[in-house]
């Protein structure tokens, strides 16, 4: 029911084939690769590349990590993004709610996310593609409640969203967002920081991290079919890929609930 995988990201440092090595070498499932710096949109050849070379080593590509911000980029970028996903073989981009916050957007920015989104999922869809948003302040999605009230205006059964614990937000707060959103999660951003952005071993946020996954399990297992939920690892301390062996580790206790 749960993959466990990174985001490509948290390496960005790496080349993809040291990413690769370095996700299997740490016993992890897949990878979110990312449109920044390892599968820029529109470069279909990078993008065949790295899944070649991902499914060789025995890992799966959970998604494409994009920096569309739907109402903020241009439409039509999301063209480039979907090229490159397809030629990933990536089942799921993630996109972005706008730019700024819920309560920061006016009524027509909030029309054009809406729009972009809804023209976005009808490609992707043609495509066998899902979206999900990013799960993040600043944007339409800063809050489980505004997280909700944004899909269901969207109103395609293609896109879901992604979960992470929001800065500072204490455990039983952010699980209580984690429970609302249930089971129009589609993946998890794993990471522990705190304060702000200070970023921890996961170990320091565990008990955060062990209730978050029993709260997935109970949310999957009353889901009949579908494809696994990916709990992807985002940051490590200090972005140190030594560090990873050990961060990976604790991701499976933790999951093992």
């Amino acid at each position: 029911m749960t993959r466990l995988g990174i985001c490509s990201v948290t390496l960005r440092r790496l080349d993809p084939d040291r990413v690769i090595a370095a996700v299997a070498g740490a016993g992890l499932e897949c990878v979110e690769w990312g449109g920044d710096v390892h599968v820029p949109p529109g470069d279909e050849d990078t993008a065949r590349r790295v899944r070649d070379a991902t499914v060789a080593a025995g890992l799966a590509v959970a998604s494409y990590g994009s920096y569309y911000r739907a109402g903020r980029s241009d439409p039509e970028e999301f063209d480039a993004v979907l090229r490159s996903a397809v030629a990933l073989g990536a089942p799921r981009i993630r996109i972005w709610a706008g730019a700024t916050g819920t309560r920061q957007t006016p009524p027509e920015g909030r029309r054009a996310v809406v729009e972009h989104t809804r023209r976005a999922a009808a490609l992707a869809a043609d495509a066998g593609v899902e979206l999900a948003y990013e799960f993040h302040r600043n944007t339409l999605t800063d809050g489980a409640d505004h997280t909700l009230r944004l899909l269901d205006e969207v109103d395609r059964a293609e896109v879901a969203t992604y979960w992470q614990p929001p800065v500072d937000m204490p455990d039983a707060e952010a699980l209580k967002g984690l429970d609302a959103l249930g089971d129009r999660i589609a993946a998890v951003h794993a990471f522990s920081w705190w304060p702000g952005t200070t970023r921890l071993p996961l170990t320091a946020r565990a008990p955060l991290w062990r209730s978050a996954f029993e709260r997935l399990h109970t949310h999957r297992a009353a889901v009949s079919g579908g494809p696994p939920q990916d709990v992807l690892l985002e940051f490590v301390p200090e972005d140190d890929e030594r560090l990873l062996p050990r961060e990976a580790a604790t991701l499976r206790a933790l999951a093992d609930v």
